[in-house]
């Protein structure tokens, strides 16, 4: 055998498999920014808030979106993901809903060099697809911190926690499901915040 077959052999090798091996495209998801009433007469009306950057107690916050199987078996989705970090979604989702409520004067976000009035400090408990058998469920779970900054005091804090059914198993279903959790949780946040 010649070395230019060698070599022609070679090339039809790597493009039959180069043609062969074809992923499924990458599928981006994000979260809805859910619609929100406007507040009248807060008792922040005049006061300003900055949204810290959620932590996660758990799982490392990234782009990849979590699912298990059972408390042992949890694996993330390889051709689906969200369209930022998970931290940053939930970062831009409550500075828009609490800037849409009108509930604070200015809602800032972590960056910010502005002054505070209060800071909202968040914990990430459980951001995942649970699936167990033919069960399919979007787990959202939060716990926030309402702190004055003037007097570094804890005003009050609360864990937020949904369990909602995906209609389908898949990563579509869940993403749904998990902007049905999240649209739950930030209204219970507003309404939590206001008294």
């Amino acid at each position: 055998m010649t070395k230019s077959t060698k070599l022609a052999f070679i090339f039809i090798f790597l493009w039959f498999s180069g043609c062969s091996s074809k992923q499924a495209p990458l599928k981006v998801y994000t979260l809805n920014v859910p619609t929100v009433v406007k507040t009248s007469n807060s008792k922040f009306r005049y006061k300003t808030i900055k949204v810290m950057y959620p932590q996660s107690l758990k799982e490392k916050i990234s782009q990849k979106m979590r699912y298990s199987y059972s408390s042992a078996e949890q694996g993330v989705y390889q051709n689906s993901q969200w369209s930022n970090n998970i931290g940053k979604l939930l970062e831009g989702t409550l500075i828009q809903t609490l800037d849409g409520s009108r509930l604070f004067k200015a809602v800032l976000p972590y960056a910010s060099t502005a002054q505070e009035d209060y800071r909202l400090e968040s914990n990430i408990f459980a951001f995942s697809h649970q699936v167990r058998g033919e069960q399919s469920h979007a787990l959202v779970s939060m716990q926030f911190s309402l702190i004055n900054t003037d007097t570094g005091k804890l005003v009050k804090t609360k864990r937020f926690s949904y369990k909602v059914a995906t209609k389908t198993m898949d990563a579509k279903g869940y993403v749904e499901a998990t902007n049905e959790a999240v649209g739950r949780l930030t209204k219970d946040l507003l309404r939590w915040l206001q008294f």
